[in-house]
């Protein structure tokens, strides 16, 4: 078991020790679950009131607490406890699985398959024709790579997924179990003789360095291009991105959300879960979506906007409290 005096964990947080225990520290945990030998976190103020019922020893805890930290406990004081608590969760994170071999021998690659140096390939992994495995890239049990591929270096692919044919990964990204990348896009147009006639889609996925694409989502290739996820964006579990649709860089999608084909987004947007975006929308940089909305228009940089359909936030919230006050005036 890993165990850390709060010394050896400061060394690596660089904050400022308030209190003192001589407790060593063997794993995180949240406040209302730590026990004596756990390390907690106190990212805002109005957690503080849990402090005094936990059994924690220490807590990572903003330069704004206002609480101590009592007798054989301690805080350790940090500009940003959240992402200071990125750095003990890495700390005390167990090993990746193992691979025993680095190409397992039920795998089947492809002849014309580059493979370079310090790649891992797991049980039961299909990698095709003119795929290319950039350096220390990870390819857990049961992945599919097609034709042409490329996937960039130190990147990690969770069983279960699926990359199809001229798609491209960049350097540095985590692809979760059962993700598809570079299904068809839904393109279907009705005529009167054949029905739903099924339109090709012959373009591709482009995803830049350092994404993170989480479980059973799914992002179709372009109709006629590329479908381009930029550098640093990230990707909740269950989130669908139609074909043809760019994001600019570190873009974030909360899990449930979905892109219609061609919607645009600038850089650094965020998609709060199970919100909608209809097709052809461009939304600006630094722009807002509140989970559960539904967008059927352009979004300016910087806005916030919340509801179905969406309309800006202050606006949002003004409707729904006169919404409130018509209902509460009706049962009088």
């Amino acid at each position: 078991m890993k165990s850390y005096t709060i010394q050896e964990i400061n060394e690596i947080l660089k904050g400022e020790v308030i209190g003192n225990t001589i407790q060593h520290i063997t794993a995180p945990e949240q406040l209302e679950a730590a026990n004596e030998s756990e390390i907690s976190f106190i990212g805002n103020k109005k957690y503080e009131k849990f402090w005094s019922t936990s059994k924690a020893c220490v807590a990572v805890v903003n330069e704004d607490i206002s609480i101590e930290p009592g007798e054989d406990r301690a805080f350790i004081k940090v500009k940003n406890a959240d992402l200071a608590m990125s750095q003990v969760l890495a700390l005390f994170a167990p090993p990746a699985p193992v691979f025993n071999i680095d190409i397992h021998p039920t795998a089947v690659i492809d002849d014309t398959a580059i493979i370079c140096n310090g790649v891992r390939i797991g049980a039961g992994c299909y990698i095709g024709p003119k795929v290319v495995l950039g350096d220390n890239t990870t390819i857990y049990p049961n992945v599919t790579i097609l034709d042409e591929c490329t996937i960039g270096k130190n990147t990690v692919i969770w069983s279960g997924t699926v990359i199809r044919e001229r798609c491209h990964v960049g350097n540095d990204c985590i692809i979760h179990p059962n993700a598809t990348i570079g299904a068809d896009g839904f393109g279907f147009r009705p005529d009167p003789e054949r029905g739903l006639v099924k339109i090709p889609q012959i373009g591709n996925v482009i995803i830049g360095n350092n994404v993170e694409i989480g479980a059973n989502s799914c992002v179709d290739r372009g109709k006629f291009s590329s479908t381009i996820l930029g550098d640093g964006c990230k990707i909740d579990n269950l989130v669908q991105i139609g074909h043809n649709s760019k994001l600019g860089r570190f873009c974030i999608m909360a899990g449930n959300s979905g892109l219609a084909g061609s919607v645009t987004l600038g850089n650094g947007v965020i998609i709060g879960g199970s919100a909608s975006i209809k097709d052809h929308v461009t939304i600006g940089d630094g722009a807002v979506v509140g989970a559960g909305s539904g967008v059927t228009g352009d979004i300016p940089a910087g806005k916030t906007m919340l509801g179905y359909p969406a309309v800006e936030a202050r606006d949002a919230l003004k409707q729904w409290a006169i919404l409130k006050r018509m209902v509460a005036d009706s049962k009088k």
